[in-house]
């Protein structure tokens, strides 16, 4: 995003509608026309010494339990009326700190806001997305939600003999969610995109794209690195239409400064897609937390990315959009912290989802 210009010649693919910056440096005998792939350069290793490495032990002093030293639990008593107190000057501040949800028995139940649904039925799920178009931009994190919606199953799997098993082992590999959703070969080169997805019979449309640079996936076409708030200045949108925007894993190298100026993009943009489209539902992924070892400690940190976290709630605060907070769903959840968070946490966050696009119907009283 920022190259010294006093050491080599500069190809600026700087976007002309966004203005968000990007530089290469230019080849000696090729234009800049000439470019045609983008591509993680990877990382710088061993920089640590030996004594420095010993700072970044997984299960020593990363991703370990802080004991306490004295008393490890606190006794919330409810508030005393101080008026009662003659004479007494203290004042009490309330403090919120107020979790999204809780898990019971490996089920994510949110506090507040949008009652949850839980679809684990093919036809329940073909049933709410029925005549939808669902947008998916951002890093891979919801790309793993495209990957699901085409290819998991919901609920308890169907019990099969052994004897047929062998008999459908050549037949088939996994059951779907959508029976009837065909993925279109793109010819997209794989974890980068873009996907899409086709349901006929219901006119499901569900489709993925990465978003731009900074994108650390292996090799994208240069021509398929699409900003986000471009491809939302080009949504039609409507109340058929579902975006869900999940943007903050490969920012987590960068200054904070670099997140907040895309964020204020995607933000203007999303004003503009719901002042002339009202009725189009907008769900944004937050952030989660992830595995660290001691190479991934070098680069990433938890605590920055809760950062990140806390600046994209801020920014998206009072419009119009809803939030899945993977945080809390993944910090909350038994299993093991990763990147890629396991099914049955994503299984939850897809239901999340699906409970904003289908919100529970109010039961009229009689």
């Amino acid at each position: 995003m920022c190259l010294p210009a006093d050491q080599h010649l500069l190809c600026n693919y700087t976007d002309l509608y966004t203005g968000e910056p990007w530089y290469c440096y230019k080849p000696k005998r090729l234009s800049c026309d000439t470019r045609i792939n983008h591509a993680k350069g990877g990382y710088l290793k061993h920089l640590l010494t030996n004594n420095e490495a010993l700072l970044f032990q997984s299960g020593v002093n990363i991703k370990v339990q802080i004991h306490a030293l004295g008393k490890d639990r606190i006794n919330v008593l409810p508030p005393e009326d101080n008026a009662e107190k003659e004479g007494s000057s203290v004042k009490t501040e309330s403090i919120q700190l107020t979790p999204s949800g809780y898990y019971f028995k490996d089920s994510w139940r949110p506090l507040g806001g949008t009652v949850m649904r839980h679809f684990n039925e093919s036809a329940a799920i073909t049933q709410c997305l029925r005549n939808k178009v669902i947008n998916m931009y951002g890093d891979s994190t919801v790309r793993q939600w495209f990957e699901y919606l085409i290819t998991s199953v919901p609920g308890e799997q169907p019990v099969i003999s052994i004897s047929v098993v062998f008999l459908l082992s050549h037949v088939t590999c996994c059951f779907h969610l959508f029976p009837e959703i065909k993925e279109i070969n793109l010819h997209s080169p794989k974890n980068v995109g873009p996907f899409m997805a086709v349901d006929t019979t219901h006119n499901i449309l569900l489709k993925y794209r990465c978003h731009g640079p900074p994108i650390r996936f292996s090799t994208v076409i240069a021509s398929e690195l699409r900003y986000i708030s471009n491809e939302l200045n080009g949504l039609s949108g409507g109340p058929n239409t579902v975006v869900v925007l999940s943007i903050w894993a490969h920012f987590s190298t960068f200054p904070v400064e670099v997140y907040i100026r895309r964020l204020r993009h995607i933000r203007l943009a999303l004003l503009r897609l719901l002042d002339r489209a009202p009725g189009t539902l907008v769900v944004i992924r937050s952030a989660n937390l992830q595995a660290l070892d001691q190479e991934v400690s070098l680069y990433n940190s938890d605590w920055y990315s809760l950062q990140l976290d806390t600046v994209l709630k801020a920014m998206f605060r009072g419009l119009n959009v809803l939030m899945v907070d993977a945080w809390e769903m993944s910090s909350a959840h038994h299993l093991p912290h990763a990147l890629h968070p396991p099914q049955a946490i994503v299984k939850n966050m897809i239901d999340m989802l699906l409970s904003y696009v289908c919100p529970e119907k109010k039961r009229s009283q009689k």
